[in-house]
């Protein structure tokens, strides 16, 4: 039989879980989308972010950061407003906007930076209840106007693979960012296999550690989100994409 103190400590983390989960379940305030592409031709994109809960309003923050994690407070592209209130099941809108020193980014290449939303819950009225901001990181890709019209394109299908010693180098010979979320033998094994997700810069090279494969697959993600896969033939040392599925 278990004595008081015991269950008091069970009653404690039952507690601890419930709310836990409580909180967690009540995750409110989300995107329009998993990630934004800013043309060089607009001055400003709006990002539609929706309360999802019916009964409270919602604080939302939001801002820019660069690919090292810092918060840029004065930069290329700004978020506003920084803070503002969501209502119960209602939207609203973030708006990104450029700024002077738009003209220090890359013309002839994309430019990346993180967007961030952080949602935070209204006070709780009761006691002991443990509450979590969660927030939401999606890439924000700035395209200048002089590459907009080849992002028009099949430009992934630019992509090369050279053979190495150790696997594969891939090549991005693009003015874009390709994220790569998938390799395999076939389209099942690349979407499916236990992948660390990478990103190769506009015109520059990824060393990939694989065995060799009779016809590579690559998977990656695309301007919508999607997850579409290219497949490979290769001659010799050189693949090249063969088609997309």
């Amino acid at each position: 039989m278990l004595n008081l103190s015991s269950r008091r400590g069970i009653l404690t983390t039952f507690l601890s879980v419930t709310t836990l989960a409580s909180t967690m379940s009540y995750a409110a305030v989300t995107l329009d989308r998993t990630r934004i592409i800013f043309p060089g031709s607009e001055k400003s994109v709006n990002v539609t972010i929706t309360n999802d809960n019916p009964e409270e309003a919602y604080l939302a923050q939001s801002w820019i950061e660069d690919l090292q994690g810092k918060k840029l407070t004065q930069g290329a592209i700004l978020a506003t407003p920084p803070l503002q209130r969501v209502e119960p099941k209602s939207t609203s809108l973030v708006r990104l906007s450029t700024t002077p020193e738009l003209s220090t980014l890359p013309q002839d290449r994309e430019s990346v930076f993180y967007f961030n939303l952080r949602e935070v819950p209204p006070k709780s009225t009761e006691g002991n209840t443990l509450q979590i901001a969660l927030q939401s990181r999606v890439k924000l890709f700035y395209r200048p106007v002089a590459i907009l019209s080849e992002s028009e394109t099949n430009w992934p299908h630019k992509v090369t693979l050279t053979k190495t010693a150790t696997g594969y180098q891939l090549n991005n010979p693009t003015p874009f960012n390709l994220t790569v979320i998938g390799f395999g033998n076939n389209k099942t094994t690349a979407e499916n296999s236990d992948f660390t997700v990478f990103m190769v810069p506009p015109k520059s090279t990824k060393e990939m550690t694989s065995p060799t494969l009779v016809t590579p697959h690559l998977t990656y993600i695309n301007d919508f989100g999607g997850k579409p896969t290219l497949a490979f033939k290769c001659q010799g040392g050189s693949c090249t994409v063969s088609g997309e599925k």
